[in-house]
């Protein structure tokens, strides 16, 4: 069966491409969960239109990433923790940690698009980097001091 994939499928393929599969795994599983609809002229037509949309809501997504991602590159965030003999953390920051600090200056940042190169394990300053976009990452400022 041909069926017009409507999202991106990693072993199908990309949005827009006809692909053949079998009639049971269109029927039951592509089909029923919006991912893939049959391959007939009305739904062609169809795909282009959402094809369209889908580009400018990309479009409009990288806008307000590159956005904020200018804000972020402005803020440098402090965390304060214990520390312990030579100035060793107990524990480690986190994403959660940072993620909370940069939700009290107003931005709302999941924790799984922060990205911390190595374990932060002692005092000082460090690049954190924030995955906002697939294509837009910005980096912050970190400064870990003694509580």
């Amino acid at each position: 069966m041909k069926v017009i994939l409507r999202q991106n499928h990693e072993s199908l393929g990309e949005v827009g491409d006809v692909v053949i599969v079998k009639d049971g795994f269109a029927r039951n599983f592509l089909i029923p969960r919006k991912i893939a609809y049959a391959a007939v002229k009305g739904n062609i037509l169809a795909l282009e239109e959402e094809k369209k949309n889908i580009s400018k809501k990309k479009e409009q997504e990288m806008h307000v990433a590159e956005k904020l991602a200018v804000e972020l590159e402005k803020i440098s965030v402090t965390i304060p923790v214990q520390v312990g003999e030579e100035d060793k953390i107990f524990g480690s920051v986190t994403t959660q940690m940072i993620a909370d600090v940069l939700k009290e200056k107003g931005h709302e940042i999941d924790k799984r698009k922060i990205e911390i190169d190595e374990a932060i394990k002692s005092l000082g300053i460090y690049s954190v980097s924030i995955k906002l976009h697939p294509n837009v990452a910005a980096k912050v400022k970190v400064w870990v001091v003694r509580e």
